[in-house]
């Protein structure tokens, strides 16, 4: 891996390595959803997730789009799903591995 790719690599890592920003993920998984729908499944505050997600978003993680007052957002790397599947198999509920 070069540095270019390594670094990448890091900076997706690093965007997704917080418990509210792996919850909102998960919550992503199932589709777009509208900022509020995210606040109220993650039970953060406005200001506070609307950083999360532009974090993430700028990072690549997630896109997103505006529909009038509302912002829609959803995954962009599907690939992020794909390595937190593979993190959670091997951790076990509940503990540390």
């Amino acid at each position: 891996m070069d540095r270019k790719v390594a670094e990448h690599v890091a900076e997706v890592l690093k965007a997704v390595a917080h418990p509210t920003r792996l919850q909102i993920v998960e919550f992503l998984k199932a589709g777009e959803r509208c900022v509020c729908e995210i606040m109220e499944a993650v039970g953060g505050k406005q200001a506070i997730t609307s950083q999360q997600l532009n974090m993430m978003r700028d990072k690549g993680v997630l896109a997103s789009r505006r529909e009038g007052a509302k912002v829609y957002y959803w995954i962009n790397n599907k690939n992020v799903l794909k390595l937190l599947d593979c993190v959670r198999e091997k951790c076990p509920t509940g503990g540390r591995s």
